[in-house]
């Protein structure tokens, strides 16, 4: 798909680089009447209205060139498979951890704090016994 990716995008830039030069090379629709006062344009290489014809037309085929590839890119980006990008997308969740099946927790453990009772003056308390 990477492949894909890659080609449409080069076909792209170069449609797009292929407009800027077409746009910059022809005339505005006033430089036609400069041609009339002996500017030299008229004896162009494609003939007077030879040229126009043919940047107008490249432009319209690079133009078209340049929009099926905007599209086809449009596609590829939200239509991509969903690939891991890092360590933690390949791992699982990990789950609970059972308990015996005669548990009432429903096989999984509950977290258990554990809190040191203070001692007082190193002897130990018994239940029944009230110290001040």
């Amino acid at each position: 798909m990477n492949i894909w990716l890659t080609l449409i995008l080069i076909v792209h830039v170069i449609a797009a680089l292929g407009i800027i030069g077409l746009v910059l090379l022809q005339h505005g629709k006033g430089a036609d009447m400069g041609a009339a006062f002996g500017s030299g344009s008229s004896g162009s290489l494609f003939g007077s209205s030879g040229s126009a014809n043919f940047l107008s037309r490249a432009t319209a085929v690079f133009a078209l060139v340049f929009f099926v590839t905007s599209l086809s890119l449009a596609y590829l980006a939200t239509h991509r498979s969903k690939e891991p990008t890092g360590v933690m997308d390949t791992i699982k969740e990990a789950s609970p951890v059972p308990t015996p099946s005669g548990s009432a927790s429903g096989g999984v453990v509950p977290p258990v704090d554990v809190v040191p009772t203070p001692q007082a003056d190193g002897a130990k308390q018994k239940s029944g016994d009230v110290t001040k």
